[in-house]
């Protein structure tokens, strides 16, 4: 008999870490050693937490998963601090972030830099990210079937970083994480919940960059957010 429940239990744990890993776009193993250590640890509750950002741009590589490909000069990831409490997540990449790698890095992404140092922190330490990692032609707005590809790679992500906040910058980013259409002016100032991380959304810096009568709108969001990280 308790080999019966042994058996039970091993299949019942298997069948929840297939659940996760669906969830959050894994679809398969290598044999790499990344891959074995984590297989090793099936059935373990820190299981969940040993994929690192490196090993998911790895398992991006090239990617071919959508049209973006066609077009794009290099895939943006994301940069930053691997660990760090606060990630921004924005629409996509621009032309600058496009020709370098690198994830905001052109005019608005210049002012997001005065906005985290506005918060007391620097680039080096808050993750800085996208909804798609490859630029749309034209800087066009991302299409339904391109998020729903390169979504799952952003929640690895985050499953990777556990961050304690996360700024969602813009409709896209906000809508994508909290899976509504809600417009974001009606998302934002408020915290969301996404998978137990406190979600703040708020207008993307390009759009401040047209309208800067919001920018006030913005800084009252920060300051929600930096009481938020110190509790």
């Amino acid at each position: 008999m308790s080999y019966k429940n042994d058996f039970d239990t091993a299949i019942e744990e298997l069948c929840e870490t297939f659940r996760f890993l669906s969830q959050t776009g894994c679809r398969g193993f290598n044999c790499s050693k990344e891959s074995l250590k984590i297989m090793e640890c099936w059935g373990h509750k820190q299981a969940r937490s040993l994929e690192t950002l490196e090993a998911i741009r790895i398992d991006l590589g090239e990617c071919r998963r959508c049209r973006l490909s066609e077009s794009r000069k290099n895939i943006v990831f994301g940069a930053g601090d691997p660990h760090a409490r606060l990630v921004f997540v924005g629409e996509g990449p621009g032309y600058d972030e496009d020709q370098k790698g690198e994830p905001f890095i052109g005019a608005a992404g210049r002012l997001l830099t005065k906005i985290i140092e506005a918060i007391k922190y620097t680039r080096e330490q808050v993750y800085i990210c996208n909804i798609i990692k490859c630029r749309p032609p034209g800087n066009r707005n991302p299409l339904p079937d391109e998020i729903e590809v390169c979504l799952p790679f952003l929640k690895r992500q985050l499953a990777a970083i556990k961050p304690d906040v996360i700024c969602a910058l813009g409709a896209f980013a906000a809508q994508a994480l909290l899976e509504t259409t809600m417009p974001i002016s009606k998302l934002k100032g408020h915290f969301h919940d996404y998978n137990g991380i406190r979600v703040l959304p708020t207008y993307h810096p390009a759009y401040l960059l047209r309208n800067p009568g919001k920018k006030r709108d913005v800084w009252e969001d920060m300051k929600k957010l930096m009481k938020a990280l110190d509790t």
